[in-house]
């Protein structure tokens, strides 16, 4: 099964995108913050994460430095699931090597599930 790791500090974003992508066949695990996500994605070893940048505690881009120190995850597809706009987010995120940027208000979480699917190479059902 794949899993997939979600580290976004709204509860309500959370379970919502835990429920379609557990519907859509995804083991998933959530973080609300930074801190919690990057010791999630160590134990849990995903097969991609998503990951809001605006949290408490650690910013996504602060959180994805320290995960890509993690042999483990270092090479882990990240998407970057937020509503900054990109001109607006950290210069950093592209040199830690993202797969894609999402504006959460631009897409739905069926559209965000198939971009996921596509990003790991697989089938849209």
């Amino acid at each position: 099964m794949t899993k997939i790791a979600i580290i976004e500090d709204d509860a309500v974003i959370n379970q919502m995108y835990r429920m379609k992508f557990e519907a859509a066949g995804f083991k998933v695990e959530v973080a609300d913050n930074g801190t919690r996500g990057i010791a999630m994605v160590a134990a849990f070893k995903p097969d991609i994460i998503l990951l809001d940048i605006g949290m408490p505690e650690m910013t996504g881009d602060e959180a994805l430095a320290k995960i890509r120190k993690n042999a483990a995850s270092k090479n882990t597809p990240v998407i970057i699931l937020t509503n900054l706009g990109e001109e607006e987010a950290p210069k950093t995120l592209r040199s830690l090597g993202i797969h894609s940027y999402i504006v959460k208000a631009d897409l739905t979480p069926r559209q965000v599930v198939a971009r996921v699917k596509e990003a790991l190479g697989l089938s849209e059902d």
